[in-house]
């Protein structure tokens, strides 16, 4: 596995780095089509096709260090890589490292938010998916991928965007005020507004990729109609960090396709450019 972007080698070692992305390529506990086991490397190949400068914040945000870590290979258990996880991330938190997660499915979450949630006590996670993931427990195990924010809700206040699938066992666990359908996001124009205003300072970041319509990335595990387009991401994002302190994220659930790469510099595009915005605006409060 080589390492995030095509740039000199000098910026992706680890001493040097302010940013460090951890590879999760597992894929355990997914339902419906499987393959996020391959997303980490897929992101990676994919980040060569991006140019290091950034048109939007006019910085080659790079030259501050991206290392690309030893990926996690633990797929004994899914209890057993939350575990992995949980130790790999609070080891570079303790580094002071921007963390950020490439999976694999959505339950690769939960040992990054246990860190996160060990280290700040004012976090929010704030979960971009197509499906609440509130479930206590699914198909014998409490971290499947569709109990995350479930197990995410038992240390932190989560807030939930873009979702569009619910079933009735997760309706119990809803926190109306912190929840933001696809249906309703399509009416409002204050939506991101009053989203951000339900953070603490400190916040989480989780992107499943099937928060975004299938006609702008069909590579997911399961993909549902009626997402979010990438301007409305990246403009939520980009307001997210503005008014709080992203402290770190992860980008999960792509299933790559071999004959569509599309999807797959979506999500490196994606990564780098949410890296851009957090270490650009550290860069402004110095």
């Amino acid at each position: 596995m080589d390492y995030f972007l095509d740039m000199p080698l000098e910026y992706s070692l680890y001493e040097n780095a302010k940013v460090v992305l951890l590879p999760v390529p597992y894929d355990g506990t997914s339902t419906f089509v499987k393959g996020a086991d391959k997303a980490p490397q897929a992101i990676i190949d994919a980040s060569d096709s991006i140019e290091l400068y950034d048109i939007e914040e006019d910085i080659e945000i790079y030259t501050q260090g991206i290392h690309t870590a030893k990926p996690v290979w633990e797929t004994s258990s899914a209890d057993n890589m939350v575990n992995a996880v949980y130790h790999r991330v609070k080891s570079y938190l303790k580094d002071d490292k921007l963390t950020v997660l490439l999976g694999g499915e959505h339950s690769v979450s939960c040992g990054a938010i246990q860190a996160f949630a060990k280290k700040y006590s004012d976090l929010t996670v704030l979960q971009l998916d197509a499906h609440a993931d509130l479930r206590d427990e699914y198909q014998g195990s409490i971290y499947n991928h569709a109990c995350v924010m479930r197990r995410a809700q038992e240390l932190v206040p989560v807030v939930q965007i873009g979702i569009r699938s619910v079933c009735a066992e997760e309706k119990k666990h809803i926190i109306e005020q912190n929840m933001f359908y696809a249906h309703y996001i399509r009416f409002s124009e204050s939506w991101m507004q009053k989203a951000i205003d339900r953070l603490t300072e400190n916040v989480y970041l989780t992107i499943d990729l099937d928060c975004f319509d299938p006609a702008i990335v069909p590579s997911t595990g399961t993909p549902l109609p009626g997402g979010l387009s990438w301007w409305e991401v990246l403009d939520f994002i980009s307001e997210v960090n503005k008014q709080k302190t992203i402290v770190g994220f992860d980008i999960v659930e792509l299933c790559p396709n071999p004959a569509d790469k599309s999807s797959d510099v979506l999500a490196a595009t994606l990564t780098y450019k949410i890296i851009t915005k957090i270490l650009k605006k550290r860069n402004d409060e110095l």
